[in-house]
């Protein structure tokens, strides 16, 4: 990974969590394995803060979500 260029920060940190990810399968079950799969959480989590800090779109199916949970709330108003 060090030598991959990254044009956005949240790019780099969704490809750390990724990596961290595939290392913490790998361990065997234990905290050494909890540990790992926290911070691969926490990376993934700052990618997604980040990529919105960056103004990228929320992923499909979030706003999918979100429009119908808004037509709901809509429909039950009226």
């Amino acid at each position: 990974m060090s030598n991959l260029l990254f044009f956005r920060r949240s790019y780099a940190y969704r490809s750390a969590a990724a990596d961290m990810m595939r290392r913490a399968r790998a361990m065997p079950p234990g905290p050494e394995r909890r540990a790992a799969r926290q911070l691969a959480r926490a990376l993934r989590d700052m990618a997604n803060t980040e990529a919105w800090l960056e103004g990228q779109t929320p992923r499909p199916g979030s706003a999918a979500y979100n429009r119908q949970h808004a037509r709901s709330a809509v429909s039950a108003s009226a």
